[in-house]
């Protein structure tokens, strides 16, 4: 994902004009009571079916926030210009920088003065929603009534519903099923000209994998004639999954046989942990793998003279590599102690999100904006509000197939598709039966991904969901989390640096108990009931 694009408007970004707008400029149609009440607008012109949506234009104020600079170019793409033809439904674009939003959000919700519409995860989190639940609207009546193309999209896909739906059993934000999402995350990638070099195979299991670690740091894979190899330098639970620990949303939960389960005073985990131990110890591990920082380790990803990493999980092997990425591969999960292979993952994709759109009880015309917002749950309109639109960036085949075009030069594709779309963020639906109509280079980007994500789809876990938490357990989580993740991490290090792992088990489970851990386990598995309860 990039985080820079073109240039933003001083009109859009400056952000003394964004706080003097914040209370007159994002405001609505005025005031409301959050209920899914539409009697009470002006809709005489509103048409339930069809298009255009009202006979007589009706403008609504949208927020969004994109990262860094990137800007406001995607409000022309044509799609979106050809929408606000066809609806009659104009929109007042509100584009707002990551850089500032943080602080602008907290004036924006300390007023309680907001726009008609919000769209991307970006803008509210969850506990922003939660704790100000007075500010959005309800929308399961609006989904009933007018949002086919959604509750048709629900239907085919039950998790959108699941992951919308708050604790209080309403949906306040519509979700997305981004398109040629893989099943697998970060993958394991290794130096196959080292391998070749040392008349190595691809490693299989941990105890090959051991093996080709020791050779690659005792045998000058580089053919420098220093011992600068460094077989693994991070730390993260990639190593460990193996061992079965693949936490994709890292907050140290699994789900085994239907349990939520929290895996760092599991066997599995302490096993893992003697893993690290072995090798760190044998100096495997990189000698700084808990002081140094992200620039630190992209420094020896793309060691100028020589690559000197040789082992690692990434999303695509050409990643961080830089000028040495042709020497390594991507490669199947490495099998664990028990025979089998995991990968950190969603068997059902990494493709679903919530809060990609809200309507807030500012707004006069919610009946509107749903209609409006409906007309993205289509696969066309989500393709391009993913990629761009189609004849700019997207080729409409006469087989019905869909071809991305190759991005301007000197511009990647990634961030091509950054500034002609909404990309990651806003409501759009694509169903997998549309997407095997998608045709993607295998080469780079996203092409490349779903290609390499057939080596670990079929081992990939059921992770923890992205559950919904109370304002109540929203209020709890940070005090136990705070103390209870860190001492883990802390504990996590001193065991793979110093060991005595079955002597110090038993005293760190006692610590991780009195510090509050089965109230953690509660909050945690009575979140997770609520998911799988919804129907």
């Amino acid at each position: 994902m990039v985080k820079q694009g073109k240039k933003a408007s001083a009109k859009k970004l400056t952000t003394g004009l964004l706080a003097a707008v914040m209370v007159a400029g994002l405001a609505g149609c005025g005031g409301g009571n959050g209920e899914n009440n539409a009697a009470n607008s002006d809709t005489s012109s509103f048409n339930k079916e069809g298009l255009p949506i009202v006979s007589e234009p009706v403008t609504l104020k949208v927020l969004t926030v994109r990262w860094g600079s990137m800007g406001d170019t995607f409000t022309q793409n044509q799609w979106l210009k050809d929408l606000e033809t066809n609806t009659n439904v104009k929109i007042d674009w509100q584009v707002m920088s990551s850089n500032d939003w943080g602080e602008q959000k907290s004036i924006m919700l300390a007023s309680g003065t907001l726009p008609d519409v919000v769209i991307g995860d970006q803008t509210f989190s969850d506990s922003d929603i939660v704790n100000n639940l007075s500010y959005f609207r309800p929308l399961d009546d609006y989904i009933d009534q007018y949002m086919p193309n959604l509750k048709a999209a629900m239907e085919e896909t039950p998790d959108m519903k699941k992951i919308s739906t708050f604790p209080d059993g309403k949906i306040y934000s519509l979700p997305a099923r981004l398109p040629s999402r893989p099943k697998s995350s970060r993958q394991p990638v290794i130096n196959k000209t080292w391998l070749d070099k040392l008349g190595l195979k691809v490693p299989e299991t941990i105890d090959e994998l051991y093996n080709v670690m020791k050779a690659f740091k005792e045998q000058d894979p580089n053919g420098n004639g220093k011992a600068d190899e460094i077989p693994y330098i991070e730390v993260s639970n990639d190593l460990i999954s193996p061992f079965g620990i693949a936490d994709l949303n890292n907050n140290n939960m699994l789900v085994k046989d239907g349990k939520a389960v929290y895996y760092p005073t599991s066997e599995e985990y302490k096993e893992g942990l003697k893993w690290e131990n072995k090798l760190y110890t044998e100096g495997l591990l990189d000698k700084e793998l808990f002081t140094q920082d992200d620039t630190m380790r992209s420094a020896k990803f793309q060691n100028p003279d020589a690559p000197v990493v040789g082992f690692s999980y990434q999303w695509t092997p050409d990643a961080v590599f830089g000028k040495w990425g042709d020497q390594y591969v991507t490669i199947p999960p490495i099998a664990g102690p028990d025979g089998k292979r995991y990968t950190i993952g969603n068997p059902n994709g990494m493709n679903l999100a919530r809060n990609e759109f809200l309507i807030t009880s500012s707004c006069k015309t919610p009946e509107i904006a749903a209609r409006w917002a409906d007309q993205f749950y289509t696969d066309e309109a989500s393709i391009q509000n993913f990629w761009g639109a189609i004849g700019t960036v997207i080729q409409k085949n006469d087989d019905g197939t869909y071809t991305l075009m190759d991005p301007p030069a000197g511009t990647s594709a990634d961030a091509w598709y950054w500034e002609q779309s909404l990309r990651d963020f806003g409501p759009k639906y694509v169903s997998p039966d549309f997407e095997q109509k998608i045709v993607l280079s295998t080469e780079s980007g996203d092409g490349l991904k779903l290609q390499l994500d057939k080596l670990g789809s079929e081992y990939v876990t059921e992770p923890f969901p992205n559950v919904m938490y109370t304002a109540e357990e929203f209020e709890e989580l940070p005090t136990l989390t705070t103390d209870i993740d860190s001492y883990v991490n802390t504990m996590r290090a001193q065991f793979i640096s110093k060991g005595n792992i079955d002597e110090g088990w038993d005293a760190y489970v006692k610590q991780l108990n009195d510090m509050g851990l089965d109230k953690l386990l509660k909050i945690r598995t009575e979140a997770y009931s609520r998911y799988t309860s919804v129907k």
